[in-house]
């Protein structure tokens, strides 16, 4: 089987949904399968050291609208997509012309639910990739179960879809021995955007900061939509010499910092998956994250949950996960790893050379 793995929209900080394409395209060629890359035409040489394995296609060019007429209207017809058996677009979008089966993934469907959270126009254009995906593509991608019943209960007749939820770098992302030199500090990972609950937690660490003088806060993530509102809480913050803001942490420090947090806050609103929650737990870190969302679902038990937008409730909650310790802490930590080890990449790539099959008629 030859499979066309759209790449061009990987962005040069790779987190979430990057991530994931970049873990797919490196792992698809040791499956077994004939993998061309498409990428932008600038961006060749981080894929050919990513997945030396697979082909690379520089058919893509650069900036986000040229991009995108460049998939819909071009890359179908491209010699690239004709020789494949599957073309998939590993982010909600597919080409508009072309005769070859397509699988598509859809992380999330905020764009539906909370399009508050995004840009208008970005909301306007992946409702309508959405709905053109589940109208023309063989086989849909969910990341989660929790995305698939949303797709399910907002668009209507669907194609098959393949829950294919992420995996983790269990090798990578490990516990490691406490240091008693470092601050103790609460991170936070993630792109620093509206729908992360940064306000949230910003409130709630104000309180705990009072009874638990020698925190911090640690601001982990790269800058998104609508990061001036953070920063102006920033500014006024009563314990902003205590907050620090880290940027994007490289992949090689990032299992470090992760584990030798006293806790992880992850209080995002809503997500298709919430990655760092599971890269969190994987090293064993105390987790503190939002229910009813799919993290909840992700954690199942081996994280400490609280009502997302609530900062009376996290502040409670992130001052139980700072105070928790000896056999309880270890406990938690332990059960925390114990359930990471169930998300594996080798059972993700599974799970999407069952939506190529099902693509090709197999």
């Amino acid at each position: 089987m030859r499979v066309a793995l759209d790449v061009s929209a990987v962005p040069a900080h790779v987190a979430g949904a990057g991530r994931y394409v970049v873990e797919i395209a490196r792992r698809l060629p040791a499956a077994g399968v004939d993998v061309a890359l498409v990428s932008r035409r600038d961006d060749a040489e981080r894929w050919r050291s990513w997945s030396p394995q697979a082909s690379v296609e520089a058919l893509v060019p650069t900036g986000r609208v040229p991009r995108l007429l460049a998939e819909a209207w071009r890359l179908g017809t491209s010699s690239v997509a004709r020789e494949a058996t599957v073309w998939h677009g590993p982010h909600y979008t597919m080409p508009r012309r072309g005769s070859t089966p397509t699988v598509v993934t859809v992380h999330d469907l905020t764009f539906f639910t909370h399009p508050q959270y995004h840009e208008a126009a970005k909301a306007a254009f992946f409702q309508r990739a959405i709905r053109y995906a589940a109208a023309h593509a063989e086989v849909l991608i969910c990341v989660s179960e929790f995305t698939a019943r949303q797709l399910r209960a907002i668009v209507r007749d669907l194609p098959p879809i393949v829950v294919a939820p992420h995996g983790v770098d269990l090798d990578r992302f490990h516990p490691q021995s406490p240091t008693t030199t470092e601050v103790p500090y609460a991170l936070f990972l993630g792109t620093i955007e509206p729908r992360k609950g940064l306000e949230t937690l910003l409130e709630a660490f104000a309180a705990v900061a009072q009874d638990t003088p020698d925190l911090e806060l640690w601001l982990a993530g790269q800058s998104g939509w609508a990061e001036q509102d953070v920063r102006r809480l920033l500014e006024d913050h009563p314990a902003r010499s205590r907050i620090r803001r880290l940027g994007f942490v490289d992949d090689a420090a990032l299992p470090s910092l992760l584990a030798r947090a006293r806790a992880v806050v992850y209080p995002s609103r809503v997500e298709g998956f919430g990655l760092p929650v599971l890269e969190a737990m994987a090293c064993g870190a105390v987790v503190v994250t939002s229910s009813g969302t799919v993290m909840e679902e992700i954690a199942d038990g081996a994280a400490l949950l609280c009502s997302p937008g609530d900062a009376v409730a996290l502040s409670a909650t992130l001052q139980r996960a700072i105070d928790l310790d000896g056999e309880a802490r270890r406990d938690l930590e332990r059960r925390a790893r114990q359930r990471a080890e169930v998300f594996t990449w080798a059972s993700s790539v599974e799970r999407h050379l069952t939506a190529y099959d099902l693509a090709a008629g197999r």
